[in-house]
């Protein structure tokens, strides 16, 4: 057994599972928040930061995707104009509240390779926003850009295109509609001085990658592979999950057995999600069926199987805070395509739906968590009775303070119907989030 140590937390750590030694901190409740907006048929948060800041999307009056930031819960529209085009959406926010996200431009993309996943023929480009201003980040000399994450120094990361035709691209769209692609695409670096680039190899056979998040070291994840294995965003796979360090060296994170995810099977890939600043990464990796992939974690080089919850088949861990507290989704057989996702949290080698944890009424069944802050809130997105898509705060409780005085008495726990037009939005954004 390898021993895994996080600041506030200690574990043990088999390829079997994770099994906490450490006493367990008491058992934390949380208030939910349907942060809408009102009337809204769908919003979704994707990131939080220590200010309580929350980047997100929103549907428009005319149907589109829009960029949205909550503060304290109350949304701002900072989608519109945008980069001309109608669709946009903020993945992330640093502690500075620099925004990261993606928008279409009012041009078109001539290859018309639905890039970032919106349904359109249009181009889409990452993007940061700062102080009412969105500024389009550059790609690789390709057509299209898509977010990943932002740090406190102001280095964003991502996936741009590149100007490499690739005749092992994929011609049909993948799996989640992504796609037709022509072009390669490499994980970049943005920043943190305006204008700049850098790419990030790959690892070495691969041809492709997209850097999903940095931590303030510098220190960058996602995954790699070749044009025809590696779908983008959303439900992204990849063959390989990989750690950049800050000078861009690339390092293979281990699977959990499986060597070649099956393509035709939504979301199953080996890929890192999140790091934080004690490198520390969470992302999802494929047992050796190469179609069942499970949250983990990685550190030096060392992986850990978190599992998933009691019945379910498949999950990811999407972002860790700085002391070692997981949230992401687990989702029933048979699998993303159709399944029922559950919103959790792993804390102290537990993992627990946060459905069962929450105090008082909870007017959402929380489907994903995308964020977790340092303080302990938590983002994501959950159906409500009516089976629609909204975005969620879930605060910890303060002892004794209002509802949370009262017994866990948790969200719904049967998950409500969803309607067909939130269960293709569901499929279209998945685990990752566009």
């Amino acid at each position: 057994m390898k021993l895994l140590k996080f600041r506030a937390l200690t574990c043990f750590v088999t390829f079997a599972g994770v099994t906490a030694i450490a006493p367990l901190r008491a058992q934390t409740q949380y208030t939910v928040t349907d942060l809408g907006p009102s009337g809204n048929p769908f919003s979704q948060a994707l990131a939080i930061n220590n200010y309580g800041m929350a980047a997100g999307l929103a549907t428009a009056a005319n149907g589109a995707s829009q960029a949205v930031l909550w503060y304290w819960g109350t949304p701002t529209n900072i989608g519109s104009p945008g980069l001309g085009g109608p669709n946009s959406n903020a993945g992330a926010v640093n502690d500075l509240g620099t925004v990261m996200g993606q928008a279409e431009t009012g041009s078109p993309d001539a290859n018309k390779e639905n890039f970032c996943g919106f349904g359109t023929t249009n181009q889409c480009l990452a993007f940061t926003w700062n102080y009412g201003t969105m500024t389009a980040l550059p790609t690789l000399g390709g057509t299209n850009a898509a977010f990943g994450s932002i740090n406190r120094a102001g280095q964003s990361v991502g996936i741009a295109e590149t100007d490499r035709r690739d005749k092992a691209c994929p011609t049909t769209p993948a799996v989640n509609g992504t796609g037709p692609l022509l072009y390669d695409f490499e994980a970049v670096v943005w920043g943190p001085l305006p204008g700049e680039i850098r790419a990030l190899p790959p690892l070495s056979g691969d041809t492709v990658g997209e850097a999903n998040a940095i931590n303030g070291s510098g220190e960058a994840v996602g995954a790699s592979g070749t044009c025809a294995n590696t779908t983008l965003p959303g439900f992204t796979a990849a063959p390989h999950a990989v750690l950049w360090d800050k000078d861009g060296t690339p390092h293979s994170l281990p699977s959990l057995g499986g060597a070649a995810p099956d393509v035709k099977v939504l979301g199953a890939g080996n890929v890192a999600f999140a790091i934080n600043g004690h490198g520390i990464v969470a992302g999802q990796a494929t047992l050796s069926n190469n179609t069942t992939f499970h949250p983990v974690l990685w550190q030096d080089g060392v992986i850990a199987d978190l599992g998933v919850l009691a019945g379910d088949l498949v999950g990811a861990a999407l972002a860790i805070n700085s002391i070692g507290d997981v949230v992401g989704a687990s989702v029933s057989a048979p699998g993303p395509a159709t399944g029922n996702p559950r919103a959790f949290i792993w804390r102290n080698g537990t993992m627990t739906d946060l459905n069962l944890i929450a105090a008082g009424a909870t007017p959402l069944y929380l489907l994903t968590a995308f964020g977790i802050s340092d303080n302990g809130e938590i983002v994501g997105f959950g159906a409500t009775p009516a089976g629609e898509l909204h975005a969620f705060l879930a605060t910890p409780c303060q002892s004794g303070v209002g509802s949370c005085s009262s017994n866990i008495t948790g969200a719904a726990t049967v998950a409500p119907r969803l309607s067909e037009r939130t269960r293709k939005t569901l499929l279209r954004l998945g685990l990752r989030g566009r």
